[in-house]
């Protein structure tokens, strides 16, 4: 699949800002199963200053700054994916205490690589209540795909999807005491179970598709940027699930960025001097198929 994505983003503030200073995860990453053919990133006013760079996970991200005096920027980002689906899951693959043995035991890069996602973040607890609420999931004996999996479906089936009603800065005890949130809440308590339980699991930030197939129902947070878990299979990969649709990541997902959490993917982050004491954000998401025979790779 080909999707061309927009993603607008739009300040106003009530006062004159004299200088913001940004850092965007915006650009697509290139992936075992997804290519970024073509990225623009577009910021009005025009930045004085710019710089790509990849962080500490690869991601590509844009810092830029702009000089003021302005009340209104906009920052657009257009991209064109292609994406294909995931290798089918192992017939039965590691037990989930296998997995375990073999995370701290285990000296080869690809477990060295996986173990950093094994721990606390600033935004993921692995607080007794996380463990708590993941552990009906992981009884003896279950292989670890059909634990994470059930997982996500409990996810699904336990919380409501209420926007505003959460930050991405909520804690998880708060979002299991109330059992409401969004996308990122969902991801971020998925991401807690599994290490709560010793395994690897990152967070990933991107997008849906914005208009699904004919006969096909809309996913939800497909109006906005998406977030969802990847958990680390031994001798697969890394298994990417969506506890916001209870689905297994495919070619209708594109990824943008992973990190420890949202602080370390956020689309757009910075600091603002000036401005006055209101400002307002909108953000609009388009993610829509296109042809092959419409997109030039850059």
């Amino acid at each position: 699949m080909r999707y061309r994505i927009e993603h607008r983003t739009e300040y106003r503030y009530n006062a004159p800002v004299s200088r913001c200073r940004n850092e965007a995860h915006l650009r697509p990453r290139d992936t075992e199963r997804q290519t970024c053919l073509d990225h623009q990133l577009v910021v009005d006013p025009i930045p004085t200053s710019w710089a790509d760079r990849a962080d500490f996970y690869d991601n590509p991200v844009t810092s830029f700054v702009v000089d003021g005096p302005f009340q209104f920027m906009t920052v657009t980002a257009t991209s064109t994916v292609e994406v294909t689906d995931i290798e089918p899951l192992p017939a039965v693959g590691p037990g989930w205490t296998e997995a375990l043995g073999l995370l701290t035991n285990d000296l080869s890069p690809d477990m060295l690589d996986a173990r950093e996602f094994c721990f606390e973040s600033p935004l993921v607890s692995t607080s007794r209540v996380v463990r708590e609420y993941a552990e009906p999931s992981f009884p003896p004996g279950r292989s670890l795909v059909d634990a994470v999996t059930d997982l996500t479906e409990r996810i699904h089936a336990d919380f409501v999807y209420d926007p505003g009603f959460t930050t991405v800065t909520t804690p998880l005890d708060e979002v299991l005491d109330y059992r409401r949130g969004v996308c990122q809440d969902f991801a971020h308590l998925g991401v807690g179970c599994v290490r709560s339980m010793g395994l690897a699991a990152r967070y990933v930030s991107g997008y849906l598709e914005t208009a699904p197939p004919p006969g096909t129902e809309r996913l939800v947070g497909a109006d906005a940027s998406h977030a969802w878990l990847s958990v680390f299979v031994p001798g697969w990969g890394w298994l990417d699930l969506d506890p916001t649709n209870d689905k297994i990541v495919g070619s209708d997902y594109v990824t943008t960025a992973w990190g420890r959490d949202y602080a370390d993917v956020s689309p757009l982050k910075g600091i603002v001097f000036g401005g006055g004491d209101f400002h307002t954000l909108d953000v609009a998401v388009d993610v829509a198929r296109v042809g092959s025979d419409q997109v030039q790779e850059a």
